[in-house]
């Protein structure tokens, strides 16, 4: 049965992650009450037009002080986004080469959560729509560079297209360890980019597993399996996804729900079953 917890590269990695996007001035008590309720993995970005970075940090900063927490308990995934993800709140100079935002915006980041060391650091997105542009290799260069020097244990990307991926494994010096996408049941979830994953040896990431799928969440295919396993199509959608292997964003601000999310390593789906949602939607 899947735990809360995998090896990756030596290190553990927990399999649920809280999502800290669209919090605003709840960020902080809700990154609190998940840690608390046993979370150990938190998603942030220094981007503060979807997130408050700092807040989290700080709620991260008042439960290791409680001593009911140790720093190498919980992963801490943050990310640099280029100015086109940006609103006027700008973690960096705009007006500087990217090696030197990514730099300033790593910085920030450190400030931000009062840590040392990242755990996993993502390029948000690519600069371009299509291929990658020369700035996602800048940055990426960066971002290997932290690697080399201790600061980051992982680097990964977010946002990108399996032909996007396929170029910067050609290119990467490092290899990304974590791929993060949105999971749309439509789309296989997101059945070509999972494939190249397993293939090289990365760690897909899957967000938004709720919120993207509410035909699937909805439907009676799952809502039938859930039934046979007296959990919530929620629960089941969310084991599916574990089951398929990949690390599992929620963002719930329901307290119930995230006794709910973390509920989800106590059952298992049979084969049959998890066959049956993988190619419903497609």
């Amino acid at each position: 049965m899947t735990q809360r917890t995998r090896q990756i590269g030596g290190v553990t990695v927990p399999t649920l992650l809280y999502g800290t996007a669209w919090k605003e001035e709840r960020t902080a008590d809700l990154v609190a009450r998940a840690l608390r309720m046993g979370f150990r993995g938190v998603d942030t970005a220094n981007q503060r037009r979807h997130y408050r970075e700092a807040d989290v940090g700080r709620a991260l900063q008042a439960e290791l002080q409680r001593g009911l927490l140790r720093r190498e308990d919980v992963l801490v995934q943050t990310k640099f986004t280029f100015r086109s993800g940006q609103d006027h709140r700008l973690p960096y100079d705009p007006a500087a080469p990217v090696a030197c935002q990514v730099q300033q915006s790593f910085e920030r980041s450190l400030s931000h959560l009062g840590i040392d060391v990242v755990d996993s650091y993502l390029l948000h997105a690519p600069s371009v729509p299509q291929g990658l542009g020369k700035a996602d290799i800048e940055a990426w260069r960066v971002m290997e560079s932290f690697y080399d020097a201790g600061k980051v244990r992982f680097i990964g990307v977010s946002n990108f297209a399996p032909d996007q991926l396929l170029t910067l494994l050609r290119r990467a010096r490092v290899r990304p360890a974590f791929v993060q996408n949105r999971c749309y049941a439509s789309q296989g979830w997101d059945a070509s980019m999972r494939a190249i994953c397993a293939r090289e040896g990365v760690t897909y990431q899957g967000f938004s597993l709720l919120t993207a799928n509410e035909r699937a969440v909805r439907s009676s295919l799952v809502n039938d399996i859930a039934r046979r396993h007296q959990r919530s199509a929620a629960q089941v959608i969310i084991r599916f996804a574990l089951q398929l292997g990949m690390v599992i964003l929620t963002g719930t601000t329901n307290p119930a729900h995230m006794v709910d999310d973390l509920a989800v390593c106590e059952f298992e789906l049979t084969v049959a079953e998890t066959r049956a949602i993988e190619h419903a939607g497609t």
